[in-house]
């Protein structure tokens, strides 16, 4: 299926995340333990020698130069160059009936790593991260024996040079494989497959397809659907193409398409939640009589007779879901409102009194605001009309004075409200977004 939402991650992105990578690679490779080494080799006119090295220490391993980059339909390649080692440890040594002991320093340099990453997606739609391969070379290693016997120490420095080579070279990689299991995996898990927006609804952003390499960027497809979190139902419209505008100057971009918010649309409309009721309790002290009866001038004179002095109800309610546009100017809908009025008898019971249908056109400002994405409605042109009244006929003047008041002192304020707490937006832990550009595109 098509996303709804897409995030892009450029090569300046990845070049961020990866120095905080290769700064976890060599804590990691500084903690390699490494085994006691024994072995026998012979010395031609000395004979047989047997060695034994011990408690060996890695003080540090320093990877200074590495980078990463993307490969198209495969992942991505790390690849560590010029890095070295220093280990510390201790000897001992047999030949014959001479005996030695001591301790040395091991000094590996030109390290050369090149590890493959593969990405993909689980069944829940996180995004998964294994070594597809993984290779070391080193080219130079130099041990220095602290002892007497300095010209034995020379015959078979060598062999223990090799040794130590073949030794590293194997246990570097198995490092690295532990570490993206035991580090990177964990911590792409953290990305959201579903977050709460309110008490009302949630937000999918399960991932429909694994990530895809480019030359320029990693695209990541989520599903980008919001749903009512009382009961799910299927959206019954689906997600068009999307696909980002070819920019790659920064970290990292969002694209969110109509389909991520006309879901939410759906889902606030299938949750109830697109009905408000307005009573005089909610009217500011200078509009205190919008909801009372005799407000309303130049209506029916049988309002007045059959609802003396009483109170009105107001209550907005959507016929179907708003559905949104975006374009280059920005993003725009033209809802449809029906409005119910009633008068509140003493007994507290409602009395009808008129129908109305309101159409208004609205555009929306987005922003992001700490993770979220916010927004704000501005109201234009109405267009109202009576549907059906229990009272007599009406004014349209009279009703539109009435519901501008109303949506601009009173619907607009609290739909605002609403919208500046926000939409989460898919983020790793410990992710924050700065610098932060908004642009409307078709």
């Amino acid at each position: 299926t098509n996303p709804g939402f897409v995030v892009r991650i450029t090569q300046a992105g990845l070049d961020y995340a990866h120095q905080h990578g290769i700064a976890i690679l060599e804590k990691e490779l500084a903690h390699l333990k490494l085994p006691d080494i024994s072995g026998d080799f012979r010395i031609r006119h000395v004979g047989k020698v047997h060695y034994e090295l011990s408690r060996l220490d890695l003080r540090s391993f320093h990877l200074p130069y590495s980078r990463i980059s993307l490969v198209p339909n495969v992942g991505l390649q790390v690849a560590i160059s010029n890095a070295f080692a220093d280990v510390h440890g201790n000897w001992r040594v047999k030949i014959h009936f001479i005996r030695d002991h001591g301790s040395f320093d091991l000094k590996v340099e030109n390290v050369y790593i090149k590890i493959n990453l593969k990405l993909g997606s689980d069944a829940s739609g996180k995004p998964t991260i294994d070594t597809s391969y993984c290779s070391t070379r080193i080219s130079k290693v130099r041990v220095r024996f602290s002892g007497k016997l300095g010209w034995l120490y020379k015959l078979f420095d060598s062999a223990i040079e090799s040794r130590f080579r073949k030794i590293l070279e194997s246990e570097v990689c198995e490092i690295i494989v532990r570490s993206v299991h035991r580090e990177l995996q964990p911590y792409l898990q953290t990305l959201p497959v579903t977050a709460k927006i309110d008490a009302m609804a949630g937000v999918d952003y399960s991932l429909v397809a694994p990530p895809t390499a480019t030359a320029q960027s990693l695209d990541v497809e989520l599903k980008g659907e919001c749903f009512s979190l009382a009961k799910r139902s299927a959206v019954p419209f689906p997600p068009l193409a999307l696909s980002l505008p070819p920019d790659h100057d920064r970290m990292v971009y969002f694209g969110a398409s109509s389909y991520f918010f006309n879901t939410a649309g759906f889902a606030y409309h299938a949750a109830g939640a697109l009905v408000f009721e307005i009573t005089d309790s909610m009217v500011s002290p200078r509009n205190g009589d919008l909801c009372r009866c005799p407000y309303l001038v130049h209506a029916p004179p049988q309002l007045e007779e059959m609802y003396p002095d009483m109170l009105m109800k107001l209550r907005l309610s959507a016929s179907s879901a708003p559905f949104l546009n975006i374009g280059p100017g920005g993003l725009s809908l033209t809802p449809v409102v029906d409005i119910q009025a009633y008068a509140i008898l003493p007994n507290s019971s409602l009395a009808p009194l008129f129908l109305l249908s309101l159409v208004r056109n609205v555009s929306a400002i987005i922003n992001i605001k700490s993770g979220h994405i916010v927004g704000s409605l501005n109201v234009g042109r109405m267009k109202l009309s009576l549907k059906h009244s229990d009272v007599g006929t009406f004014q349209v003047r009279t009703l539109q004075s009435i519901m501008n008041i109303f949506a601009s002192s009173i619907l607009l304020p609290r739909l605002n409200a609403r919208l500046d707490q926000g939409f989460p937006l898919p983020l790793l832990d410990r992710v924050q977004l700065s610098n932060i550009l908004v642009q409307f595109h078709q």
